[in-house]
């Protein structure tokens, strides 16, 4: 029974990670693109002018995000936590970093690019929200584990790396869209960006408040 049980939980941590992983893809094939495409002798275009012209922030973005969810995936592994503990929290010390930079560069890029056609003012306004929100996220989880507060601290630590993946759920808000509808107009874009940032916000909600309760249950015990 417990080789059984031993068996599942590989099993779960496996699923975590290949689903996380998957998401991660997309996003990060596109910004590998956009890395090749700053790096090569390509044609500048109105679409992406403005990276030749500054190229840093989105070089900084693409790499620190892509790292922060990659690394991040493995953070979600029940088993591999609890057998890894020191690689966890080694990896917990590089995600800081690497999420602070991944939502800051994201932030100056949302205030000083010119904002492509398409993405008007509500989309901009949900840039600065979510992207502030994943930087106090950041903070308030390194806050709680110098406090030694492991529940906060898991929390906000969830809450971050959730509006980090945002970009791997707008694939799949956009994309039942495009094939409907064809391309969305600035409205419907901004609104299928956020629903991208909420829909992992929700699960993360839901997997805090699901492994929230067995301590719960335990400290009452």
């Amino acid at each position: 029974m417990a080789t059984r049980t031993a068996a599942a939980k590989k099993k779960s941590d496996w699923r975590i990670l290949t689903g996380l992983l998957l998401l991660c893809a997309f996003p990060i094939v596109a910004g590998s693109t956009r890395v090749a495409e700053l790096s090569s002798s390509a044609p500048v275009t109105p679409e992406n002018a403005r990276f030749f012209a500054v190229p840093l922030p989105v070089i900084v973005h693409i790499v620190a995000a892509s790292l922060y969810c990659v690394v991040g995936a493995f953070q979600f592994a029940p088993g591999l936590r609890r057998r890894r503990l020191g690689l966890h929290r080694v990896s917990g010390r590089a995600l800081v970093p690497l999420g602070l930079a991944a939502a800051l560069s994201g932030l100056w890029m949302t205030f000083f690019y010119p904002s492509p056609p398409g993405d008007g003012a509500l989309l901009f306004a949900f840039r600065i929200f979510f992207g502030s929100g994943m930087v106090v996220a950041l903070v308030l989880g390194t806050v709680a584990v110098l406090r030694r507060d492991i529940r906060r601290h898991r929390g906000w630590m969830i809450r971050g790396y959730a509006i980090g993946m945002g970009a791997g759920t707008q694939v799949f808000t956009h994309l039942p869209w495009a094939v409907a509808f064809g391309a969305p107009g600035e409205f419907t874009h901004a609104l299928l960006m956020a629903a991208g940032w909420v829909i992992n916000l929700a699960v993360a909600e839901w997997v805090i408040g699901r492994t929230a309760r067995p301590a719960a249950l335990a400290s009452h015990g």
